[in-house]
């Protein structure tokens, strides 16, 4: 009889081979179950309600609403495999209750004049540079930048991008966003294809080497890890206080253009978001836009009394 470690092993091959899920999705994925499993310790009913139901309470009060959100959806997803293979006749999900309250956390953005003193200080420093080394990073960053603020993707997609996925005679990118969704975004701006272009050029034979398009100085694929550095490095250097991350590129992208009056659904097909409510969260930092409109365009200001 298989117990709940072996469903869970299972589950995992059948989200990497047949859902094709990327590898930090099964790592949350094998987290999340790992922590169920050892909860219930020898407790073979892991699919009774009420084991559920507490072990939920149990994440109420371990965790922060995010989080909790997270461990309870990727259980979710594991029942439903459970019940599609008939080892459970009914999922327990169908009887609980598991919406909270989970406060709205506005997406922090970076201002605009700090995303132009951000580029100009790497610009700047690839005039500066001493050395090829020093040039060769500063042309890398420059495009990892661009690319960044020019799309509003993911650290990882960018990180993930292969050399494939750059059509340098369309300048259309192919991304492959969460849960193995597709979308292609444009790139216009003549600065933004120069920068990519002048690194594929640079790094080509890297690049050839690695099968990814960012690369590190080993020759291997650029990590998240490596471009939260990179920032933290520039934004000092361009003397920003604020601490600044990739997501916040993203963030930012998609702010500026809904203060460009962009139409929100442009914006969450451009974002890879499922769901236009995801996208929404972005209309309550675009306040600059509606300071705007109501101090310069209001009606009263037309009246003379």
């Amino acid at each position: 009889m298989n117990t709940l470690n072996d469903y869970v092993a299972e589950y995992i091959e059948y989200c990497e081979y047949r859902k094709r899920l990327d590898q930090k999705t099964l790592k949350a994925y094998r987290i999340d179950l790992r922590q169920y499993t050892n909860y219930l310790q020898n407790i073979s009913e892991f699919y009774f309600k009420d084991n559920l139901d507490n072990y939920i309470t149990y994440l109420h009060k371990q965790y922060k609403p995010k989080t909790i959100k997270r461990k309870i959806a990727s259980l979710k997803a594991f029942f439903h495999y459970m019940e599609y293979k008939e080892v459970i006749t009914e999922n327990p999900f169908s009887k609980l209750d598991i919406r909270f309250r989970e406060a709205k956390l506005l997406p922090k953005t970076i201002p605009f004049h700090a995303i132009q003193t951000f580029l100009s200080t790497l610009y700047q420093q690839k005039e500066q540079a001493t050395s090829e080394y020093q040039l060769r990073c500063c042309i890398r960053d420059i495009a990892v930048i661009e690319l960044l603020f020019a799309t509003g993707m993911r650290i990882s997609e960018l990180c993930s991008l292969r050399p494939v996925n750059i059509d340098f005679i369309s300048n259309n990118i192919l991304i492959y966003g969460k849960g193995a969704k597709e979308r292609i975004l444009q790139i216009g701006n003549p600065e933004v294809l120069s920068a990519l272009s002048l690194y594929h050029g640079t790094f080509k034979s890297d690049i050839d080497t690695c099968g990814y398009f960012f690369v590190n100085r080993l020759q291997k694929k650029l990590s998240d890890q490596s471009v939260r550095y990179m920032i933290i490095r520039y934004a000092k250097l361009a003397g920003i206080e604020q601490h600044l991350t990739p997501h916040m590129f993203r963030h930012s992208f998609a702010t500026l253009l809904l203060e460009q009056d962009v139409d929100i659904r442009y914006i969450q097909r451009m974002l890879g978001h499922s769901s236009i409510s995801t996208t929404e969260i972005y209309t309550h930092v675009s306040n600059v836009k509606q300071k705007d409109i109501l101090f310069n365009k209001h009606p009263r200001n037309l009246m003379e009394l």
